[in-house]
């Protein structure tokens, strides 16, 4: 950092009776929505063209899924919208911006020697390197706490910060150690040792902060610096024609530890777990299409969903049994796996009551349901296994005109998956091999084989 870097951003400071005075007639939602847009327009990107959410949603329930002491904690969640009624189709993602924790954020803005109650605005400075970085036209329009403006902003507890954070840094640290070790950290040299102590540990910011507290940057700085506080995008797990103005998501509270035996959980997925339905305030969301299109009733599929990859399968054959209500559909074959049948075979009954006679997946409607519990038995039983088991089945369907739907961890399944569907055409449609991936290849461009994996 030289002597001539400037903060991209200034901030300019209200009376708190300015600041607030119009305010208390504002219904809640509204004055939510207005302290949304006002704070994120400073963060790069934004969701389908909008910073303010498209709807407020409630959480209406919070159901473990998975039993307790199994090492896994999957939830089934049900919202409702709030503020406006939501459209969405089985297959689309939602985003949510998850709230951060009251201590961290407390314990950053006392680090910081911030008042939280003070009412700012913040605009970009005006120059031709930020236009690239930041929409110009945008500036924080109405004053907004400062508390709320690091709530809704700044992730302060989750992400690592970047290299330039601690380059910044050096430039305000008073201590000399503090200082040589900043500028170390900041140089080529310093990059290895950076990563582990940054990237590796998932350190935070307010953990760096408080490993260098000689350092006092001006909010300026940190506004820029902080990595802003991310949406987390999740598969929908209901049909909208099933729960009219409900969205039901399928959730694995992430929690893992970091080399230095920390342990760490996922910012979003564990702050749903510990809402309470009685106690839900609003959550703001933005819907956006997945990578799975709304399949019509007439279409077969062929759907595998391992894990919290079932979640938008849930919603095709909740869809698909509302349709058969009203004429004939197409049939389904799932192949779903876990860990073992008692801890984590998620929505088991749904799968089972869809599979009885007359069901979405019954034999007798063309269909089937097929569960690998992989650690059940000795040897390893995966979904790709079931599909080799059920070979003439899938090849069947597949002749029909199937679609094929993969969703689930970006591991090796979807690659194990692909394998599986090369050696079942292979095999059943008498193909060599090359054949029967340049045919997986052209289901793929006629928009037949679709993926949705996440890490």
């Amino acid at each position: 950092m030289s002597l001539m870097d400037q903060p991209k951003v200034q901030i300019t400071y209200h009376d708190v009776v300015e600041g607030t005075s119009n305010f208390s007639s504002i219904p809640d939602v509204k004055l939510l929505e207005m302290q949304i847009e006002s704070t994120r327009f400073i963060l790069p990107g934004k969701l389908a063209g909008k910073y303010s959410p498209e709807c407020f949603l409630k959480m209406v329930k919070n159901d473990p899924l998975s039993k307790a002491g199994s090492g896994k904690d999957v939830r089934h969640f049900e919202f409702e919208a709030v503020s406006s009624s939501i459209e969405y189709e089985v297959g689309d993602v939602v985003h949510i911006l998850p709230g951060q924790d009251a201590a961290a954020v407390d314990a950053f803005i006392k680090r910081c020697n911030l008042n939280p109650e003070s009412y700012i605005q913040v605009q970009v400075n005006d120059n031709k390197e930020n236009e690239q970085s930041y929409d110009l036209r945008n500036t924080l329009k109405v004053p907004v706490r400062l508390k709320t403006f690091v709530e809704l902003a700044m992730d302060v507890a989750s992400a690592s910060p970047r290299r330039y954070f601690f380059e910044v840094m050096s430039y305000f640290a008073t201590a000399e150690h503090e200082k040589e070790r900043l500028q170390y950290f900041a140089s080529p040299e310093g990059r290895d040792d950076l990563y582990e102590y940054n990237q590796k540990e998932r350190r935070t910011v307010l953990e760096v902060l408080d490993d260098f507290p000689s350092v006092q940057m001006p909010f300026e700085w940190l506004v820029q610096l902080v990595p802003p506080l991310k949406t987390r995008a999740f598969s929908i797990s209901s049909s909208h024609s099933a729960h009219p103005n409900q969205v039901h998501l399928t959730v694995s509270v992430v929690s893992w530890t970091t080399p230095y035996k920390r342990k760490r959980t996922g910012l979003c997925s564990s702050w749903l777990a510990e809402l309470d339905p009685q106690k839900s305030g609003l959550i703001p969301a933005w819907f956006q299409k997945g990578s799975l299109p709304s399949p019509p009733p007439s279409l077969p599929l062929i759907l595998i969903g391992p894990g919290t990859g079932c979640a938008p399968f849930r919603g095709f054959v909740e869809e698909r049994a509302l349709q058969s209500q009203s004429g004939p559909t197409a049939p389904i074959l799932f192949f779903f796996g876990c860990r073992n049948e008692e801890n984590d075979f998620l929505y088991r009954d749904f799968w089972l009551f869809h599979s009885q006679k007359g069901g979405v997946l019954s034999e007798e409607k063309g269909g089937g349901f097929f569960v690998a519990f992989s650690r059940d038995q000795q040897q390893k039983v995966y979904v790709q296994h079931k599909m080799r088991e059920e070979s003439f089945k899938i090849w069947n369907l597949l002749t029909e005109g199937a679609a094929v739907y993969v969703a689930g961890s970006a591991n090796k399944m979807p690659s194990d998956v692909l394998l599986a569907f090369e050696e079942i055409v292979s095999k059943e449609g008498g193909v060599p091999k090359e054949a029967a991936v340049r045919w997986l290849r052209a289901l793929e461009k006629a928009g037949k084989y679709h993926v949705e994996a996440w890490s």
